[in-house]
Parts: structure tokens; C-alpha cells; sequence
């Protein structure tokens, strides 16, 4: 999982470890250790629902009550083997009636501050996390305009994904924005901010939930990043597993 999480900076990619970790980790090698020391299920504190849909005969992942903390977008990985085997009793509960509980229980991690942290980055930086992982494969490079104009030197690709405004160090006299990452030529490509705004993207990597693989175009709401609302968009099958999303309005990369 480490591995992954360096292997993607330095494609130009940003990893979500939480997902691969609940993939590869909690879900997947835990409850192949749960089953070996006798038991049937394992228990999380995600907030999302688990259920098992009639009109489907399938196991679902469903939205938490608390739409702010719902955690399904990190546990679209799941298979129904785990669904069926995994309990998540904070389902139907809000973050503050967990930690009212907590505190009534005398829980000591009651009023324990939330953390956004990577469980793997002890300082918060990522950045050094990089550097000391791979040192040799963090180059400067050029941070180039959309006409393909130099307009300064970054500090390595690494350090900066699609999408970012802050820490570019550059002084273009309006918003700039990272657009693209050109890893085969070391370089950052920025723009306005209309220049991170698309209507399509092309999904690898597949996991339906509700079904095994997609047969047909379907309308649906996709969500493009943890703390994003869901969108209307049109999914639509393509060869080799991958998927063509089409969304209704214009989401940012």
C-alpha cells in the first residue's frame, strides 16, 4: 500500500490510500484472519449501510444518516463476500450522537480531536514522506502555461496534483491552477480555472456493487472526490473494463 501511495505521485497520479487500505487491508486481509481465528464477521466504525437488496439479490452499500461523515466513496472496492461479512454499526448514527454516546460510556477517546492524517505519514507531509522514500526520482522541472510557455520551475512533480491553486509559487497575476501533469517531461502544466473544469472522465478499475459489470449506458450520480457532492452523469460501458462517465454539469478535475 505504501508502495502504491509513492508509485502514484511519481506517475503524476494522487493516491487515495484510505481505499487501497480498505481493499487490500482492512477487508480483505483482516477478514481472512477474523475467518481463521473462528469468527464470522468483522465490525468497523465507517459510517455507511450495509444491507442486502431483493430486486438486485445482492449485498449494497447504502449512504450513512450523517451525509457529512458517509464514508461510501471509499468502500466502492468491496465485494459481496465482504459486505455479507462485515458489520458497521455506526450506520444510523450522527458523528455528535457517537460522541455523546462515547461520553456517557466514559470513553476516553470521547473528545479525541478528528484526524485527516495518513496513518503511514507521521508529520502530516507527504512531501518528506516522498523525499525520503525516493529521493532520486524528485526532479525540478518547468511549470509551463496551457501555449506551452515556461513560467517558472517546480520543485518536483510529487509535489503537486491536478486541480491545486496553493503553494505554486508563482506570481502570473491571476488564479492558477494546476491543469495536467506531464510526467514524460517533467512538467506542470497550469491555467485559469476554468482550464480544471470537464465534463468527462474515463474510470479503469471497476467495482459495481450491484451488479458485476456493466452491460449497458446507465443514468446515475458519480461523485468525484471524498468531500464532493454526487452529480448527475451518464455511465457508459467500454472495451477492456472501462467505463465512459459523462456528467450533466461541468465538474472540477
Amino acid at each position: 500500500m505504501i508502495q502504491y501511495f509513492v508509485d502514484e505521485y511519481f506517475r503524476g497520479r494522487t493516491p487515495n490510500p484510505c481505499i487501497a487500505c480498505n481493499r487490500f487491508v482492512k477487508f480483505a486481509a483482516l477478514l481472512q484472519k477474523a475467518r481463521q481465528m473462528g469468527f464470522d464477521y468483522i465490525a468497523t466504525g465507517h459510517y455507511a449501510r450495509l444491507g442486502y437488496s431483493e430486486d438486485f439479490n445482492r449485498y449494497t452499500v447504502r449512504r450513512a444518516q450523517d451525509e457529512k461523515k458517509d464514508q461510501t466513496y471509499v468502500l466502492y472496492g468491496f465485494t459481496q463476500d465482504q459486505i455479507a461479512h462485515t458489520l458497521m454499526p455506526l450506520a444510523e448514527y450522527t458523528k455528535e450522537q457517537v460522541r455523546a454516546m462515547a461520553t456517557e460510556l466514559g470513553l476516553p477517546t470521547a473528545t479525541k480531536p478528528e484526524s485527516q492524517e495518513i496513518c503511514f505519514v507521521h508529520d502530516d507531509n507527504y512531501r518528506n514522506f516522498l523525499d525520503e522514500r525516493a529521493p532520486e526520482g524528485i526532479k525540478p522541472g518547468p511549470f509551463m502555461d496551457l501555449k506551452g510557455n515556461v513560467v517558472g520551475q517546480h520543485k518536483g512533480i510529487p509535489f503537486y496534483t491536478v486541480g491545486q491553486r496553493r503553494g505554486l509559487g508563482l506570481a502570473t497575476g491571476e488564479r492558477t491552477y494546476v491543469t495536467e501533469i506531464d510526467t514524460e517531461n517533467n512538467a506542470v502544466i497550469v491555467g485559469p480555472e476554468e482550464a480544471i473544469w470537464g465534463t468527462e472522465l474515463i474510470a479503469s478499475d471497476n467495482n459495481f456493487i450491484l451488479f458485476d459489470s456493466l452491460k449497458e449506458t446507465r443514468e446515475v450520480e458519480a461523485q468525484v472526490r471524498y468531500n464532493s457532492k454526487p452529480s448527475p452523469a451518464v455511465i457508459e460501458p467500454l472495451e477492456g473494463g472501462l467505463v465512459k462517465v459523462t456528467f450533466k454539469y461541468p465538474r472540477g478535475q
